[in-house]
C-alpha cells in the first residue's frame, strides 16, 4: 500500500499531465518544451541534464515522444504508479477531445456550412504535412547517405512496401552504413531483402471483426512508429483506406486535422478513426492500442538510457529511421494532394498556410481554424 507521501507525488503527476494534456497544441516539440518548463524549471523534479537524457531515450525507441516522456518523468518523481499517470493523464484530455470532434463530425458532417469548413481545412493539412516533411528533412538528410536511404524509402512507399519494412530496412541500412560491426554485415543486407520481417500482426487475417483488426493495426502502429506521428498517417492511408477501405482519402485529411484541433499528442487522430469505423469501442479500442507500447517501452528502456545514448548501433539505426520517416511523411503528403488541393482557392489556403508555419512559426491549430474560416467565408459568399 502506497504511503501518503508517494500517493500525494502520483497526485501531483496526474494533476500536472492532465493540465498539460489540455493546454499542448501543436507537435511534441511543442509538448516537450511544455514539460520542460513545467518539471525542470518550475517544480525541480529532476536536472535538465537528466531530462535531456530522458529525450535522448525516447528518440532512440519508437512510440509517441512526449507521451513517453510524460510516463518517464512520472517514474522519475513518483515511481511506477507515477509512469502510468503521467502518461494516461497526458492521453486523456486529447481523447475526450478527439471523441467530441469525431462525435460532431459523424452527426453533423453531412450539412453544406460543414463541407465548406473542411474544403478550407484540406489545405491547411496539406500545409501542416508539407512542413513537417521540410522541417524533418532538413534534421535528418545531412550527408548523402541519409539522403539516398530516404530516396530508396520513397521509391519502396511508392511501390507499395510495407511501411514497416521501409522503416526497419531503413534502420538496418542505417547501421550498415553508419556503424558497421563485421558480423552484421551479410545478416542485415539478408533483413534488409528478406519480407521475413513483416511483424506477424500485419498478416493475421482474424475474420471480418473490426475491433479485433483494429486493437492489432494500431498495437502494431504504436509499437513500430519513430519519428514523426505523421508516420501514423503512412500507416493508415495503407491499411485503413486501401486494404479495408474503412476511410476515404478526405476522411483521412479529416483525421489528420482532427489531430491538429485538439490538443495533447497527435495520436490522439487514433479516438477520431476508431470512431468513424467501429463507434465507441472503436475509439477506445484504438485509443488504447495505439498508446499501449509506450508503457511497455518506458518501463523496459529506463534503466538502460545511459547505454543506449552511448550506442553507435542505436544511434546509427535511428538515423537510417529518421531518413525512412521523411520519405513515408512526403509519400502521404503525395497521396492525399489531389483530395486537399482542388482549385486556385485551396492552392491559395495551401501557399498560405506554408508561409505562416515556415516564416512565421504559426500553430498547427491556428492554421486549421484559419483553413475552416477561409472555406466557410467562400460558403457564404458563394464563390
Amino acid at each position: 500500500m502506497q504511503s501518503d507521501p508517494q500517493r500525494h507525488r502520483v497526485w501531483e503527476v496526474a494533476a500536472l499531465f492532465l493540465k498539460l494534456g489540455a493546454i499542448s497544441f501543436g507537435g511534441p516539440a511543442a509538448h516537450i518544451a511544455l514539460m520542460e518548463q513545467e518539471t525542470v524549471h518550475k517544480r525541480r523534479w529532476l536536472g535538465r541534464e537528466h531530462f535531456l537524457d530522458l529525450l535522448a531515450a525516447t528518440n532512440l525507441v519508437p512510440g509517441p515522444n512526449a507521451v513517453e516522456m510524460a510516463s518517464h518523468i512520472g517514474f522519475v518523481h513518483a515511481g511506477w504508479a507515477g509512469l502510468v499517470a503521467g502518461g494516461a493523464s497526458f492521453i486523456l484530455p486529447g481523447f475526450l477531445a478527439s471523441l467530441a470532434v469525431a462525435w460532431s463530425y459523424v452527426r453533423f458532417g453531412g450539412l453544406p456550412q460543414v463541407a465548406a469548413l473542411f474544403y478550407g481545412i484540406y489545405p491547411a493539412v496539406m500545409a501542416i504535412i508539407l512542413s513537417a516533411t521540410y522541417r524533418l528533412g532538413r534534421a535528418a538528410l545531412r550527408d548523402w547517405r541519409a539522403l539516398a536511404l530516404a530516396g530508396l524509402s520513397l521509391a519502396a512507399a511508392l511501390l507499395d512496401v510495407h511501411e514497416v519494412v521501409v522503416l526497419l530496412g531503413a534502420g538496418v541500412a542505417g547501421i550498415l552504413l553508419y556503424a558497421p560491426p563485421s558480423w552484421l554485415q551479410f545478416v542485415g543486407l539478408a533483413l534488409v531483402w528478406s519480407p521475413s520481417v513483416l511483424p506477424l500482426a500485419s498478416r493475421l487475417n482474424l475474420g471480418d471483426e473490426r475491433l479485433v483488426r483494429l486493437g492489432l493495426f494500431f498495437l502494431k502502429v504504436g509499437a513500430l512508429l519513430f519519428g514523426s506521428g505523421m508516420v501514423l498517417f503512412a500507416f493508415i492511408q495503407r491499411d485503413v483506406v486501401s486494404r479495408y477501405g474503412w476511410l476515404t482519402h478526405q476522411q483521412l485529411l479529416d483525421a489528420i486535422a482532427a489531430g491538429q484541433m485538439t490538443p495533447g499528442p497527435v495520436l490522439s487522430s487514433a479516438t477520431f478513426i476508431g470512431y468513424l469505423v467501429a463507434g465507441w469501442p472503436g475509439a477506445v479500442v484504438s485509443t488504447c492500442a495505439v498508446f499501449l507500447p509506450s508503457f511497455c517501452i518506458v518501463a523496459l528502456v529506463g534503466p538502460w538510457i545511459p547505454r543506449l545514448r552511448r550506442s553507435p548501433v542505436a544511434q546509427a539505426f535511428l538515423r537510417g529511421v529518421n531518413a525512412a520517416v521523411v520519405a513515408l511523411v512526403l509519400s502521404v503528403a503525395l497521396a492525399l494532394f489531389r483530395s486537399a488541393v482542388v482549385d486556385l482557392w485551396t492552392a491559395l489556403i495551401l501557399a498560405a498556410g506554408l508561409v505562416a508555419l515556415l516564416r512565421f512559426q504559426a500553430e498547427t491549430w491556428w492554421l486549421v481554424l484559419g483553413g475552416a474560416a477561409c472555406g466557410l467565408v467562400r460558403f457564404l459568399l458563394g464563390t
